[in-house]
């Protein structure tokens, strides 16, 4: 009943007209940049970090909430108009979507999409409002060497499980735990990795490194390999349904959200693996096998639900612990910390009219996706005729503007070309970026947690798994160091092993192959 009173006070600020506002235009935000490939709300996000400096914390996190969502259902409309993913969440969307719109059926493609999001994101949003203040419960009972391990967990797997290439993720990781070492010891006032230029004492703006390593990384790495054509619209009627498509759609709505929320509160879930698990369950127990591959709605209705339920998922870890599972809730986290609130178990104590606020959000904001995006689903997917010089030099601009504006200051200038160009060259050698935000944003954390666990067992080595929390993390993040190991050594036995029993069997022809 707590948790209930507390949700409908955060209806009590979310209904603010300026507050319905600020979601409002989030949420039409949110679509635009989900429909353009590239643009994520993770970049959009990071693009107007800057001009909320001035803004009540509140109303720019319900914005940020709204951009969120809206790009998780953006991607969906070019997906099936155009067959052009705005997101890669929304790559699965396109193989059915698609080919329904090619079939004459774009707007029961389109209607499933919206609908299912609709579903997906309230049902999230209600998970979210349940679980979170239990996960708060929890955390608030954990000290620091807990903290401390949870929080090493969270950076191995989302690093171990991005990119082609383990190496590379934890390369980048080690870059980001670089960048966030520049400053002073917060401990003994000493320099670190300030090359002489006091600009540099105070650490690099998390804002900056943001719009730098998202905006223009992304910007100069499109000016050079990317030239897009105007591309045509499928002609679409207002969105809707008939009695067989609700039929066919209401199950994958409700497992696809039940495949969605838990992997997007997992570190590195993501939309991603849920979508493609989503199809596969719906391809295996529908009626119609035969339409898979040529235009099956329930391979829109389960992908599409399991994506926006996993935004859901993915800001429980970020409010109730303060762990970001994806670039976006990064960013978001970064926006907490410029308005100078602490994330973690407390931010429901310190800050409940923020949090119950959001919250209360995402179920106006999933209501103003649906009754936006069905009638200007054709509108949206014009966008992408925007020329790409233009759509990118504007990019550039508002990046350049943002980074300025921080601290009114040239050499943010200078920091954003040179971070931009690392971004680039990272997307260059294939290095993910998501590993470099959350090693910059955590790793202070880790750092203040380290040395607190090690103050509290004066010095004594044991303070780092002196309680059963961090023993059992501890044991997790040693399985997942482990396992390549593990699968490696396995693959080359089993082949070994079956070397060794053809020779057997070459040998006595009557042995009995098992």
């Amino acid at each position: 009943m707590d948790t209930f009173n507390l949700l409908l006070q955060g209806f009590s600020t979310a209904l603010t007209p300026m507050n319905l506002m600020f979601a409002c235009l989030g949420v039409l935000l949110g679509t635009a940049v989900g429909v353009l490939p590239g643009i994520g709300p993770a970049m959009a996000i990071a693009l107007l970090l800057p001009l909320t400096y001035n803004l009540e914390p509140t109303s720019a996190l319900i914005m940020f909430a709204g951009i969120y969502y809206g790009g998780m259902y953006g991607g969906s409309t070019t997906s099936i108009l155009l067959n052009t993913p705005g997101e890669s969440s929304t790559v699965i969307t396109a193989i059915e979507g698609h080919k329904m719109a090619k079939a004459g059926r774009a707007a029961q493609a389109l209607a499933t999409a919206a609908i299912g999001s609709f579903v997906a994101g309230t049902i999230g949003t209600a998970l979210l409002a349940a679980f979170a203040p239990v996960v708060v419960k929890f955390a608030v009972s954990l000290g620091p060497s807990s903290y401390l391990a949870i929080m090493i967990l969270g950076l191995l797997t989302v690093t171990a499980v991005l990119g082609a290439s383990k190496l590379r993720g934890f390369a980048s990781l080690g870059l980001g735990l670089a960048i966030g070492l520049v400053g002073l010891d917060p401990v003994t006032g000493q320099q670190r990795l300030v090359f002489g230029i006091p600009l540099l004492s105070d650490g690099l703006d998390i804002v900056v490194v943001a719009v730098a390593i998202f905006a223009v990384g992304e910007a100069l790495w499109i000016a050079a390999h990317l030239r897009r054509s105007k591309t045509s619209t499928i002609p679409v009627g207002q969105p809707w349904m008939g009695k067989q498509d609700w039929k066919r759609s209401w199950k994958p709505w409700l497992r696809g959200t039940a495949l969605g929320f838990p992997f997007g509160a997992m570190p590195a879930g993501g939309a991603e693996v849920p979508t493609f698990l989503s199809y596969s369950v719906e391809k295996k127990l529908t009626k119609h096998p035969e339409e898979f591959g040529h235009g099956a709605i329930e391979g829109v209705a389960g992908p599409e639900a399991a994506n926006n339920a996993s935004a859901a998922g993915t800001l429980t870890p970020l409010l109730a612990l303060g762990l970001p599972t994806n670039a976006t809730a990064g960013v978001m986290l970064a926006a907490l910390m410029q308005f100078g609130i602490q994330p973690g178990p407390l931010l429901f104590q310190n800050e409940p009219i923020l949090v119950w606020g959001l919250i209360a959000s995402l179920f106006i904001g999933n209501t103003l996706l649906l009754l936006i995006n069905l009638p200007m689903a054709p509108l949206w997917a014009k966008l992408l005729r925007i020329p790409r010089p233009y759509l990118y030099a504007g990019i550039l601009f508002f990046a350049t503007l943002g980074a300025y504006a921080v601290n009114l200051q040239a050499f943010d200038l200078v920091i954003l070309l040179v971070l931009g160009a690392l971004g680039f060259a990272m997307r260059r050698f294939g290095l993910p970026i998501l590993p470099l935000i959350i090693g910059l944003i955590l790793g202070p954390r880790i750092e203040g947690q380290l040395r607190k666990a090690f103050q509290l067992s004066a010095g004594d080595i044991s303070g780092l798994w002196n309680e059963p929390v961090a023993v059992v993390v501890y044991l997790l993040v040693a399985l997942i160091l482990c396992w390549p190991l593990v699968a490696l050594a396995w693959r080359r036995f089993r082949p070994a092993k079956a070397a060794a029993r053809e020779a057997a069997l070459e040998r006595d022809p009557h042995q009995i192959r098992l």
